[in-house]
This record gives structure tokens, C-alpha cells and sequence, in this order.
């Protein structure tokens, strides 16, 4: 085994997730290289300090460029906002250090392109972590094999309710675009639907602001959005994002319709898919429910009894595995940079279709 150091750039809700994440995943997967929590930033030196004791970092910092710098920082995690993501991911590659980053890439096309260029030659992966649960690991095996035959219909959400009381006061959620539900929730399902049916070639779409104005400020991006596209193997597909959707806590949900049956699974059961095929008799043909178990992908380094479930944290315990596999191996492993600018550029085509009221081609990345 060989350590690794690992520097995390912001402490909040995704620091911790990955902090948590690198001080389990040599467990989970008996992986050949060991992270060592070396180093943390945050905002100020005293909330840095508190993350370094509270994740147990070896130290910690208020400047990034600090550890980006430092010897034993041999690898980089972008947990801060997108407006910080293209400066230190640039820096860090100036360094040949490898580069975990949150999505969405960056806080703009133009950032997500200039990241992407300077990836090159380096391993990079881009945190879209839902996509990573067994069960939709899963349902990529069987689309893959052809159990469902050629994928004529794809339906896929991202919608969440924190912000569906109008009178919720405005945060930095609810100014800057790539703060909008179009930067925040929704590459989540465009990735989904990248990797389940693949490049997305034409489309038009609709966002909107629902709740223009806020206790405390206006808002400035979007509420919600719809698109419906076509993907380059001809399948018709629709997507819908929102963060006003009542009773939806993590609706990264859709469904799959092939020639010879269908799949449709829902993140807030993440431990159930569902199949139906065409080739059962009438009398028993249905959707039937798969409890996730040790049969399917990543599920038995975490538990070893069928339907016991894995959870959110899990999700980045495997992106983790994944992105100490790509630096063992100096190996690219899906998803890098490029195929977060591949989400990026449907996002922008998106936004695009919404000003105009027309459809557009999706420009590849």
C-alpha cells in the first residue's frame, strides 16, 4: 500500500462528504493507495481550523493556493463554488497534481472549456456521484447487453423542493447562473442521460423563474426547466429540473424504453430498479422490482445482504475508488473533465433554446 495526500479545497457539505469518503474507501475497497487527509481550506483560518480538527486533516488553511502548493498535497479536491473551480484546477494541473472537482465544472462554458483543455495529459473526474449508484450501474449493464433492445424513450428528472416556499429568503443559490436549478440540479440528469443513452444531439427547452423576488434580495437565476432532445442513436428523450417541486426530497429519477422492455428506477429508493420485459408470458408480464445485493455493481464491498441498501455517502466512497484507481493506474476513468464539458455544452444549448423559443444542435464539447 502507498499513501496519498490529499488536499480538499472547502469544508461545507461536499468537504465533509469527501473527507469522509478518503478516510473510508481504503476500507471498502482494499485499494492500493491510501489517502491521507493533509490538508483542508475554507473561507477564514478559524472555520479551516475547525474542519482540520473536526475531519482530522493533518493541517488546514484559508488559501488555496496554499494547497495546491504544498509537496504533500499530491491530489486535489474541488469542493468549493464554481466561480473558484477553473483558477485552482488550472493551478493544480500547472503542478501535475490530479484533480477531483465538483460539478458543475465551472462557473461558465467558457471555464468548463479552458479547464478541459488544460486536463489534457492529466487525470481529472468531475463529481457527478448519483449516476454511481449500484442500481444505475446496473441499469447501464443491462442497457448495454441489449436486455431492454435499442432505447426508443428516455424520461429523466432532477427535482428537489428546498426552495418551493416563495417566502424562503434568497441565498447564493438564488443569484448567478451556475447557482440556477439549469447549474445546479440539472447536470446531474443530463450526465444520467449521457451515460444511460448517450450524446444528446438536438434539443429545445424551456426555463424559467418562478419566484422572482425573495425575502432579502431578487433572484437572478432559474427555478425550473424542461427539454425535450433527440440522441444521436435516435432515441427521443424529455428532462425536467426544478428545486420548487413540492414533495420531491431527491427526485433524480427517470425511465428507459427499448424494443423489448423497459427501466425505470427513482434515487429516493436508490435501492430498487425496476424491469420489465416483453418476452414474459401475458399472464405475468409487469414491471418487477430488483432488490439491489452483492449481484450488482460496487453494492458488496459496503454490505453483504441483498436489499440492505447503500446510501448517499457510498455514492462518494465510489467516486473516490475511482478517482485513487485513474492516479494508481494513470488511467482516465469516467467521468473526467471532458465529460463534465460534454454536460456543460447541453446546458449551454439549453439555455440557448430557452432565449431563442427554437430547437438547437447540441455543439460537441
Amino acid at each position: 500500500m502507498t499513501e496519498i495526500g490529499i488536499g480538499i479545497v472547502g469544508g461545507g457539505y461536499m468537504g465533509k462528504a469527501h473527507a469522509v469518503a478518503m478516510s473510508s474507501v481504503g476500507a471498502v475497497f482494499n485499494t492500493a493507495l491510501r489517502p491521507r487527509l493533509e490538508m483542508i481550506c475554507a473561507r477564514s483560518t478559524a472555520s479551516a481550523q475547525w474542519y482540520r480538527h473536526a475531519y482530522g486533516f493533518a493541517r488546514a488553511t484559508d488559501d488555496w493556493r496554499v494547497l495546491v502548493a504544498d509537496p504533500k498535497v499530491e491530489a486535489i479536491v474541488i469542493a468549493s463554488p464554481q466561480d473558484t473551480h477553473r483558477e485552482i484546477a488550472l493551478a493544480a494541473f500547472a503542478l501535475n497534481k490530479p484533480v477531483f472537482c465538483e460539478k458543475p465544472l465551472g462557473a461558465s462554458l467558457s471555464d468548463s472549456q479552458i479547464m478541459t483543455k488544460a486536463s489534457v495529459g492529466h487525470i481529472s473526474m468531475v463529481g457527478f456521484n448519483y449516476i454511481r449508484t449500484p442500481a444505475s450501474q446496473f441499469a447501464r449493464q443491462l442497457i448495454s447487453q441489449g436486455a431492454i433492445g435499442d432505447i426508443t424513450w428516455f424520461r429523466g428528472e432532477h427535482t428537489e423542493d428546498f426552495l418551493a416556499d416563495p417566502k424562503s429568503p434568497a441565498t447564493w443559490r438564488t443569484s448567478g447562473e451556475a447557482n440556477g436549478t439549469m447549474g445546479d440540479l440539472a447536470p446531474h440528469m443530463i450526465n444520467g442521460a449521457l451515460a444511460l443513452i448517450g450524446p444528446i444531439t438536438s434539443l429545445v427547452a424551456d426555463v424559467e423563474t418562478v419566484h422572482q423576488a425573495r425575502p432579502e434580495g431578487t433572484v437572478t437565476n432559474d427555478d425550473h426547466g424542461q427539454v425535450m432532445c433527440r440522441f444521436a442513436n435516435g432515441a427521443m428523450g424529455q428532462m425536467y429540473f426544478s428545486r420548487i417541486s413540492h414533495g420531491r426530497k431527491m427526485g433524480f429519477a427517470y425511465e428507459i424504453t427499448g424494443t423489448k422492455g423497459a427501466i425505470k428506477f427513482d434515487q429516493e429508493d436508490q435501492n430498487a430498479l425496476w424491469l420489465y420485459t416483453a418476452d414474459e408470458p401475458e399472464a405475468t408480464r409487469g414491471f418487477r422490482k430488483i432488490l439491489i445485493g452483492p449481484a450488482h455493481p460496487d453494492y458488496e464491498n459496503f454490505c453483504q445482504g441483498p436489499g440492505h441498501g447503500t446510501g448517499y455517502q457510498d455514492q462518494i466512497i465510489i467516486e473516490a475508488r475511482d478517482f485513487l484507481q485513474a492516479i494508481e493506474t494513470q488511467t482516465p476513468v469516467w467521468p473526467t473533465f471532458q465529460d463534465g464539458l460534454d454536460v456543460t455544452q447541453v446546458v449551454a444549448a439549453a439555455l440557448a433554446s430557452s432565449r431563442t423559443k427554437a430547437w438547437v444542435d447540441v455543439q460537441p464539447a
